[in-house]
């Protein structure tokens, strides 16, 4: 179509479309289950579907949906137990040239690409950020099993990796994952209001993973609430965030606590794991973990060196920030200071993935045979949980393609190894880690 408006704003190109009048109504339903009511919808034969939403609490959404049909047809070569979505707008001979989603520059209406699954009664959302534009003529997939679970939790989030391909010579994210949310209508609102914190606030993948899962502890429709911290500083989350990405100091321990937060979330879903307990104390391991078999384990959570060692293995910096100057040992932890190092190899990966070695096998420091060696080389001797019986022996975690998420102040970190009591004595500055300096 030539026309550019949607309830009179220019939202970019408008398609024109037929036999999508459910999908509407579904829309329109979806708006009412989840608290809100239906101010302004536009024509059900155009797309984007423009909304302008009361909700229960008065505050005021204007939404523009672009919404397509998942269906559970068999497709060949695809496996059964999945159902499929396709991204079809206007006519095949435009599909070869961008499709850029309306963005509204006022940051006031939020822009979402949904499926809609009539059957299930689900919608499954994808990341607004990585589908724009939106690559006509493709199709998308989830599992049935993550609708299943959306159906009986009402919001379901999961990970799913995401590849180049014929359309596209690049993964849509550096990370090669896109986070999916699947839920109810009764939470459609909830999904609104992630959608417009991701998009302000330009969340990753990740960052949207977390932002979604904290939402399943809110009730259903709640208002968005100022976090406690943009209450304490007088500031919005975006500057907050802005403030962490131009301090180097602060960045570096943002990163570790985002480790932890990562870590501990591995650990609680480790079906070999019984129990997990964050300590967050100076001086101290991060965590203290019994597994089934009712073994106790003190782990500390450590990030790996964004650059690979000459034969392709990751590296790890086990040392503190600091050491006293009458102790030259002090900076160097006891071999028994904790039970299991857990290495972070985002900064290499991209990915919050952790791979687990033993303090106890660990080589040891060249002139103090009691304290660990500074820098520990993730081998085949590292698993990829806790559970005692792991190995891998073939080096599988060395083979991931490394992406370009290289932190300069880590590399530097990992530059010059602190291996005499000299450098170590002279060398104050912190350095990337996730616990707290000691």
């Amino acid at each position: 179509m030539s026309e550019h408006l949607v309830a009179g704003r220019d939202v970019g190109e408008v398609y024109r479309v037929t036999g999508r009048r459910d999908l509407h109504t579904f829309l329109l339903d979806a708006v009412g289950s989840s608290g809100g009511r239906v101010l302004y919808a536009s024509d059900p034969n155009r797309a984007p579907v423009y909304l302008g939403i009361q909700a229960s609490s008065d505050e005021r959404i204007g939404v523009l949906v672009y919404p397509f049909r998942i269906t559970r047809n068999t497709i060949r070569n695809r496996p059964a137990d999945e159902v499929r979505g396709q991204l079809r707008y206007g006519s095949e001979t435009s599909w070869e040239r961008p499709h850029p989603i309306a963005r509204d520059i006022a940051g006031v209406d939020v822009s979402l690409i949904v499926g809609i699954d009539l059957e299930d009664e689900v919608f499954v959302g994808l990341d607004a950020q990585l589908w724009d534009p939106l690559p006509m003529g493709i199709s998308f997939y989830a599992k049935a099993a993550e609708i299943e679970l959306a159906q009986t939790q009402s919001w379901h989030v999961w990970e799913k990796v995401n590849r180049s391909g014929t359309r596209r010579q690049a993964p849509r994210s550096p990370s090669s994952l896109e986070t999916v949310v699947a839920f109810q209508p009764h939470r459609f609102i909830d999904y609104l209001r992630l959608e417009r914190r991701s998009s302000s606030l330009r969340l990753d993948p990740a960052l949207r993973f977390s932002a979604a899962e904290a939402i399943v502890h809110e009730a259903p429709g709640a208002p968005e609430r100022r976090h406690v911290l943009e209450q304490q500083f007088a500031l919005t989350s975006e500057q907050i965030l802005d403030i962490i990405g131009g301090r180097n100091r602060l960045s570096v321990a943002v990163r570790g606590g985002v480790a932890e937060h990562h870590l501990e979330s591995r650990l609680r879903e480790d079906p070999g794991v019984a129990e997990v307990r964050r300590l967050d104390v100076d001086a101290m391991h991060d965590f203290d973990v019994t597994t089934v078999a009712g073994e106790v384990l003190r782990v500390e959570c450590k990030n790996a060196s964004p650059k690979l060692n000459a034969a392709g293995e990751f590296r790890v910096e086990v040392q503190k920030t600091r050491s006293s100057r009458s102790d030259p040992a002090s900076r160097f932890y006891p071999v028994d200071a904790f039970d299991v190092v857990a290495a972070c190899v985002f900064s290499a990966t991209g990915q919050w993935d952790f791979w687990f070695g033993r303090t106890a096998g660990m080589p040891r420091h060249g002139s103090f045979p009691d304290r660990l060696a500074p820098i520990q080389v993730v081998d085949g001797t590292w698993t990829p949980s806790l559970d005692p019986g792991a190995t891998d022996s073939g080096g599988e975690h060395q083979d991931v393609p490394k992406t370009d998420v290289v932190f300069p102040e880590s590399a530097a970190a990992f530059a010059d190894p602190i291996l005499d009591d000299a450098s170590a004595e002279a060398t104050q500055d912190p350095v990337t880690r996730s616990g707290s300096p000691t």
